[in-house]
């Protein structure tokens, strides 16, 4: 085997390595080297897995309208008119009230700065800037590679940038914000349906396989002549490349029977009405109750163990039908009723999205799974960023871990956080998924409390 390098790194740089009598090249990421310099159980006996996921919605809660605070933490808690659509699910999730989120003295960049926090455990420096990995994909370093997918992420809002997931600044994931799209990726030619009888590896998978694992052992000479940036961003690279290699070998074992999973319904095309209305919030509520179930049985089908799903995003551009102001607008721009100590038009956003909320822990709890359903081995982290969005507080933002974590979450608690910071339900749910973190977050961010009511 044979690896040639230019002499002279250029953007169209690749490796060349010698397969089958051939010669095959891979192309690399753009490297600053490139640049000027201002540039329960299943069928074998193992047991159920336990997946992770997000649920983001913007612009928080109207205050004294959602949860009632209590000073200490214990059984019970008690949803307000805003959130009246999670009462039947009291019992399936935890809510943690009154935690703080310290800036350190770091300007609080407007609907960004909450959600960034709260998901990396750092206050991030400027606007746009993303200091750590979210949690999610610490969990799913964890646990994903054993899916053809190591995240799923999903919006129905219609604006794939808009993911609250990331590795660092300048890698961010994209959503997928159409569900015909979604189902036909995941449940196109290369989906495996684990209950059918015959199973035939497509030889093209294979082909792909060998030609990606021809380049492991041709990139440490390479490592050696890259700055510091570029050896960080050809190890995300190459890390990129093993995790696709993971898929494809996944591709090409028959999976075990799986009573859970279902092949849902191929959802219809989006006419020309349906795409101008795609961010009216009945539009909104439709699209995220189809990409829910699409998402929830990707899941169930072990497709993926790791799922981020964004109802509305951190700037809430949704609005009424007929209406031309959009939620975001409504919280800076709506008069506070007099008489009913709020603003009407804004909590009625704010309603909607806890319906949303609903709806998702409806979907995925219909699924049956061994002996309880989906949701029973699911630990669901759903948050906003922001807590009063009129003021841009943050402060308190609320935040609810939903589901059973296969059996190692306590749930239907009320979490008093005394002030302590937000991080801490971070670490406890990267703890109940099995991260091997002690501690987490930084500056006045950092913790090694884990929320231990709460933990089986």
């Amino acid at each position: 085997m044979s690896f040639f390098l230019h002499s002279k790194n250029s953007r169209r740089q690749v490796l060349r390595s010698m397969m089958g009598g051939g010669v095959v090249s891979l192309t690399l990421p753009f490297l600053d080297c490139f640049l000027n310099n201002n540039g329960t159980a299943l069928a074998s006996g193992a047991p159920l897995p336990t997946r992770f996921g997000t649920w983001y919605w913007g612009m928080g809660h109207t205050p004294n309208r959602a949860v009632t605070d209590k000073l200490a933490t214990g059984p019970g808690i008690e949803f307000l008119d805003e959130t009246k659509a999670l009462i039947p699910h009291k019992d399936k999730l935890n809510y943690f009230g009154k935690f703080n989120m310290p800036l350190d003295g770091r300007s609080n960049y407007t609907h960004f700065s909450g959600w960034v926090a709260n998901r990396t455990g750092s206050a991030p420096e400027a606007g746009g800037d993303i200091p750590a990995p979210t949690l999610d994909l610490l969990i799913a370093d964890q646990i994903g590679n054993g899916t053809r997918f190591r995240t799923l992420d999903v919006s129905s809002v219609g604006i794939a940038r808009e993911n609250y997931s990331a590795r660092n600044t300048y890698n961010r994931a994209a959503a997928e914000v159409d569900p015909v799209a979604l189902f036909d990726r995941i449940y196109g030619p290369e989906f495996a349906d684990p209950n059918k009888a015959d199973f035939k590896p497509d030889p093209n998978v294979r082909l792909r396989k060998s030609v990606l694992s021809a380049f492991t052992e041709e990139t440490k000479d390479y490592m050696k002549t890259l700055g510091a940036a570029d050896k960080q961003r050809m190890d995300q690279y190459f890390t990129s490349i093993r995790e696709i290699e993971n898929q494809l070998a996944l591709q090409l074992t028959k999976p075990e029977p799986n009573k859970a999973c279902r092949v849902p319904e191929r959802p219809g095309e989006l006419g020309p009405q349906e795409v101008a209305r795609v961010r009216e919030m009945d539009s909104v509520i439709e699209t995220h109750k189809v990409m829910t179930k699409i998402l929830a049985m990707a899941v169930a089908c072990n497709q993926t163990n790791v799922f981020n799903m964004v109802f509305t995003d951190n700037f809430a551009n949704v609005r009424r039908v007929g209406e031309t102001y959009t939620h975001h607008l409504l919280t800076h721009e709506e008069v506070v009723d007099a008489e009913k100590g709020y603003q009407p038009l804004t909590y009625w956003f704010n309603e909607k999205s806890m319906e949303g909320m609903a709806t998702f822990i409806d979907i995925i709890e219909s699924i049956p799974e061994g002996d309880g359903t989906l949701l029973d081995n699911c630990l669901i982290f759903a948050s906003s960023e922001t807590n009063y969005a009129r003021l841009h507080t943050i402060d308190g933002v609320p935040v609810y871990l939903i589901g059973g974590a296969g059996g190692r979450m306590k749930q239907g608690m009320y979490v008093a956080g005394g002030g302590d910071p937000i991080t801490r339900v971070g670490l406890t749910a990267m703890q109940i998924m099995g991260v091997p973190v002690q501690n987490w977050g930084t500056k006045s961010l950092a913790t090694s409390k884990t929320i231990s009511e709460i933990v089986v």
